[in-house]
């Protein structure tokens, strides 16, 4: 539910005190890549925002309410958007849910800038729906940065598509002690081929690349991290190969592409998120 931008809001009571120097927001651990990227892709709009006043919804009518959070409702003046086709106006307003400070009040957000990941509201100009009830963070110099680089990356026409699971895995033998070429072709939203690879040679290290064309291509190179080919393989491929997914029934071959498969997870690395 989004509430009007009068003062006499049923169940709203507005900050008192406008001279009162802005409380710090709670500490909480910064955004990863895997949560800036989670939000911008849930979004219509990012926007860069000054809040210039804030009430406090009651918590008898904060409908799903965390414990140890308060529902604000904040008006604030538009400073840039970000991203997002749709218009917006100078004077913003929309709800957010925050963590309480330690004395058990809700910080006062006055003169703080965020940059807040939302849509549009339907027939109601002005108003914002966020993505989550917490999706807006602080508008740091450095988290500006990070978004702003997310945003070109999804907005690319070469962004690679959403990875939805493992479709064939198979791995081949070579002439040579030592020598395997293991292949894994991906499920993907759009239907788009994309494959991994993974080869080892005697003596040397083994090396795998991610290709995402038809071609599969032995020069594929692995994705650099906090990218949106590291971020569509490392934060939604299974965590293990899937039995159902292995084309070969002899034991060597499955268990090469088993642990060419665990190899690829250990070189991706952890997709660490913290906004839960």
């Amino acid at each position: 539910m989004l509430f009007g931008a009068s003062c006499g809001i049923p169940g709203v009571t507005f900050a008192q005190s406008a001279s009162t120097a802005p409380a710090p927001v709670p500490a909480t651990a910064d955004a990863t890549y895997a949560d800036i990227a989670d939000l911008v892709q849930a979004s219509g709009l990012v926007v860069l925002v000054n809040v210039k006043n804030q009430a406090v919804v009651e918590p008898a009518r904060a409908q799903g309410l965390a414990p140890g959070h308060a529902r604000l409702y904040l008006q604030a003046q538009t400073e840039a958007l970000l991203s997002g086709r749709a218009a917006v106006g100078e004077s913003l307003v929309y709800l957010v849910d925050v963590p309480l400070l330690p004395n058990g009040k809700a910080p006062k957000l006055k003169k703080q800038r965020f940059i807040v990941f939302a849509q549009p509201v339907a027939g109601r100009p002005g108003e914002l729906q966020l993505a989550d009830s917490s999706a807006q963070l602080a508008a740091t110099p450095a988290m500006e940065q990070k978004v702003r680089a997310v945003i070109a990356q999804f907005a690319s026409p070469d962004v690679p598509p959403k990875v939805t699971g493992i479709r064939e895995a198979m791995s081949v033998a070579g002439n040579l002690a030592g020598e395997s070429e293991t292949q894994l072709f991906l499920d993907t939203a759009t239907g788009s081929p994309v494959s991994l690879s993974v080869v080892r040679r005697p003596g040397m290290q083994p090396e795998w690349g991610v290709s995402w064309s038809e071609i599969v291509d032995q020069s594929a190179r692995a994705p650099q991290a906090e990218t949106a080919e590291w971020y569509r393989l490392a934060c939604f491929l299974p965590y293990r190969l899937p039995a159902s997914a292995l084309l070969q029934n002899d034991g060597p071959s499955r268990n090469r592409a088993d642990a060419d498969y665990r190899f690829i997870m250990e070189q991706l690395g952890a997709c660490p998120r913290n906004r839960g």
